[in-house]
């Protein structure tokens, strides 16, 4: 027998298909749109399937966009000379929120991952490539501190070594308020690699 009554059980379900949601979080989610009046549930609903459509994948880069291009490739203002790469559209909103970064982006669509069958070829690579039409400087590989993630920056270092093009990783480390002992050793590896002059 099942735990909720059928209606319930399917909505608990797709809410549990999404990433990072479980059991708990998809009931409590669940009931919250049994809460709704029909007027919002239908909004709710509207929503989504407009999100759907109406969401694309910028010509350019990659990065999600609800035009042709995305805010960031169209604005002319942008740095053309240097490409940050990253794994996912979310990425791209984490740096624009630092509002420091004035280059552009390159969204690879995932990381290499044997595992998972995801190769090169799967990846926004070439397309990459197609960019460093010589007036790009630099790329930066801002991709995650994973084993995938560094798996992918290595992969894109060898491929670009060939280029007239400077290839630049992130510096990872401890985070701020974070305590030493509780690194691991991969963050503290990173952190004193990333270190940089207090004198200048």
């Amino acid at each position: 027998m099942a735990e909720y009554i059928a209606p319930l059980e399917i909505l608990i379900e797709q809410f549990r298909s999404l990433k990072g949601v479980g059991k708990k979080t998809a009931t409590r989610l669940a009931f919250s749109i049994l809460d709704f009046s029909e007027e919002q549930t239908e909004y709710f609903a509207n929503s989504i399937l407009d999100a759907k459509r109406s969401i694309v994948t910028c010509e350019c880069c990659f990065n999600i966009s609800d035009a042709p291009l995305c805010a960031v490739c169209s604005d002319d203002e942008r740095d053309g000379s240097v490409i940050c790469v990253v794994e996912d559209p979310r990425a791209v909103m984490a740096f624009e929120k630092v509002k420091d970064y004035k280059g552009l982006y390159h969204v690879l669509g995932g990381v290499i991952s044997p595992m998972d069958g995801i190769g090169p070829d799967q990846l926004k690579v070439k397309e990459l490539i197609s960019r460093l039409d010589g007036s790009v400087k630099e790329v930066i590989v801002a991709t995650n501190p994973t084993i995938e993630g560094e798996t992918t920056a290595m992969y894109l270092a060898k491929l670009l070594s060939t280029l007239d093009v400077k290839v630049t990783r992130l510096a990872y480390g401890v985070p701020v308020g974070g305590d030493l002992e509780y690194a691991d050793e991969v963050t503290l590896f990173r952190a004193m690699e990333g270190r940089r002059n207090m004198n200048e």
